[in-house]
């Protein structure tokens, strides 16, 4: 039986991390926030919008530096596969990583990815280099043919972005995860509560990343700590190999030598 070593977090293109934490960077309602957030977690990886970077210059580009997390850039916003080829190559460019995690968003409410252009840009992308991390649906199609793309890694949402409803289809998921049993997955996207979080690693999946959560909670460093404490936890209980679900009672105490009164 595998023994829990928490201190050892997923492998991602040859790159071993030392949490299962992704931490986002937008919507804090302060650098000095974000900083302490990034403090109170001490996520892995940091996600950084391109976009994001511009508008807050080189005073956010310095904090970011400053956390002393792996950055991964990403095209949030995006909504074409040009649009996202175009600012990928600009993210690499300024911040020197292949990394980027791949949006190409296909509706505008639920901001729910455009997976067959997601696919062509994962394509494009791959072949120039860069070593993508899609953000994607549970579709085993459409992960199948990202993965024929060249991404060695799959980001799955557990609901719309921003939306803090958790694990919206636990039966999909869970088949995602049977289905790639050794590939790196990450929950991204709909993470409200540490329990959602603990219930993705619960899952076997390598990773969870969020933002919102975090950035628009009260105490977003308390947050951030216990989504970091239900992170290890989640991936403590997978590998110590829980019972599955029942349909009936079962009695934890033995019967036997139990005395029978006549």
């Amino acid at each position: 039986m595998p023994q829990p070593q928490e201190s050892h977090g997923p492998v991602f293109y040859g790159v071993a991390l030392d949490s299962a934490l992704m931490l986002g960077t937008a919507q804090y309602p302060s650098p000095d926030v974000l900083a302490a957030a990034f403090r109170a977690a001490t996520p892995a990886v940091a996600t950084v919008s391109l976009r994001r970077e511009q508008g807050g210059g080189q005073d956010f580009w310095r904090l970011v530096q400053g956390l002393g997390t792996r950055i991964l850039p990403n095209t949030a916003g995006c909504h074409s596969v040009k649009e996202a080829v175009t600012t990928a190559h600009m993210a690499r460019e300024l911040f020197d990583t292949r990394w980027i995690k791949l949006e190409v968003i296909g509706h505008a409410d639920t901001l729910q990815p455009d997976v067959l252009a997601l696919v062509e840009a994962a394509r494009i992308l791959c072949e120039d280099g860069f070593e993508v991390f899609p953000y994607c649906t549970e579709d085993l199609t459409i992960c199948a043919r990202l993965i024929e793309a060249g991404c060695r890694v799959l980001m799955p949402w557990g609901a719309p972005i921003g939306s803090g409803l958790g694990l919206n289809n636990a039966y999909g998921l869970r088949t995602l995860r049977a289905h790639f049993p050794d590939l790196p997955l990450v929950v991204d996207a709909g993470i409200g509560l540490p329990s959602h979080a603990a219930q993705a690693m619960e899952m076997g999946y390598d990773a969870v990343l969020l933002n919102t959560a975090v950035a628009k909670a009260g105490d977003p460093a308390g947050m951030a700590r216990a989504m970091a404490l239900a992170v290890r936890a989640g991936r403590a209980a997978f590998l110590a190999d829980p019972m599955g679900p029942r349909d009936m009672a079962a009695p934890s105490t033995p019967v036997i030598g139990k005395a029978f009164l006549a």
